[in-house]
């Protein structure tokens, strides 16, 4: 059987024993600036990667920067322009859920980690979501205002995907960060992202500008003309999304963080928000359609001791219609799309935590 074989480190390209020639292997394809080869021979072991990997690193070959041990055998790497970053990720068994692929809180915890893997390989903190010097000494973090997913196809345990990201500016406020996901395999693009983020204030919670001196430290590293994930226009992460009215279809309540939900930021990460969304979709679009669209307007931080209700209800589009809807998305054609309103809240005094809707299609059976 046919094995692909991966450069994860900066010292090059690791192959098994049993490898054949390198004149039977093909090419594949070019990621992070890395040459990838599809070849007919017996598979890599994680373990086998990860010695050869660990010897090469202590060979004394460590390239420029003395990039510690993490990020030598990581599968990424800043593009030649160093305006983004991609890496390749196994999706693990843990990773997938009832469906035998991918959940959305996989690919969403994995654009997490790519955005990170990016800040690190720019030199950014890793203890507080590449946080800037000037950022450290002001006592500034970054927190998430809007995410919005898209998902294609999602991969099944043991497939491989390449994501690629990149951040730039997004007015005075804040950041955007944006995502392109493909099948390493095909080539085939299989998702795309884009989020919105703001800065904050770790002691008083409160929001703040981005200051010129961030601005120096972070945009020198991104696209000097936009790019988005998201070129087409009226694009679903342009969306605006209504206040779900009350009371909803759909609701699951009572909904407690636990403690392992709570980031370095001392607040609960906004990956669990996808999950507390979800809770609230009928068993009977779960067991029928897959999430193909995911935005979120984060309102509020939650704590470790606040308690969530989620609410969900189908939208009604301007016909009246509350199904049928036809994806505008260039990579989805001729479905017709469920869609549903959330809006997460604080049980006791009812604020507003998140609102947020959902795209679904029907399971290819």
């Amino acid at each position: 059987m046919a094995a692909m074989l991966w450069c994860s480190t900066s010292q090059g390209p690791i192959r098994s024993p049993e490898a054949t020639p390198a004149a039977q292997c093909g090419p594949l394809r070019n990621w992070a600036g890395v040459r990838t080869v599809r070849c007919a021979c017996k598979a890599i072991s994680g373990l086998e990667v990860a010695v050869a990997a660990t010897a090469a690193a202590a060979s004394g070959e460590k390239g420029a920067g003395e990039k510690g041990l993490a990020e030598r055998l990581r599968l990424g790497s800043l593009l030649p322009d160093g305006l983004s970053y991609k890496e390749c990720f196994i999706i693990r068994c843990y990773e997938v859920g009832i469906n035998k692929t991918a959940t959305v809180e996989t690919i969403a915890n994995l654009l997490q980690e790519v955005g990170g893997s990016h800040a690190q390989s720019l030199g950014f903190s890793t203890d507080g979501f590449a946080t800037t010097p000037t950022m450290r000494k002001l006592g500034l973090i970054w927190v998430t205002s809007r995410m919005h997913i898209e998902i294609y196809k999602y991969p099944a345990w043991g497939e491989v995907i390449e994501i690629e990201t990149w951040c730039q500016s997004d007015g005075r406020m804040g950041t955007r960060r944006d995502w392109i996901l493909w099948d390493l395999a095909t080539g085939e693009v299989i998702g795309r992202a884009t989020s919105k983020w703001v800065m904050m204030n770790e002691k008083t919670r409160k929001l703040q500008r981005v200051s010129d001196e961030v601005r120096e430290e972070v945009f020198v590293h991104c696209p000097r003309t936009p790019r988005l994930a998201f070129p087409e226009e009226n694009n679903g992460s342009l969306k605006k999304i209504p206040k779900l009215d009350d009371p909803a279809q759909y609701s699951r309540l009572g909904l407690v963080p636990r403690r392992a939900d709570l980031d370095m930021n001392q607040h609960v990460n906004n990956v669990t928000y996808i999950g507390w969304v979800l809770e609230s979709i009928p068993q009977e679009i779960i067991d029928t359609h897959e999430l193909q669209t995911i935005t979120l307007d984060y309102r509020r931080e939650c704590q470790h001791d606040d308690v969530v209700d989620s609410l969900s209800s189908p939208e009604v589009s301007e016909n009246g219609s509350t199904n049928g809807v036809v994806s505008s998305s260039p990579y989805v054609h001729d479905q017709e799309l469920q869609q549903f309103l959330h809006f997460l809240r604080l049980s006791g005094s009812g604020l507003e935590i998140n609102r947020g809707c959902t795209v679904w299609r029907k399971l290819a059976r």
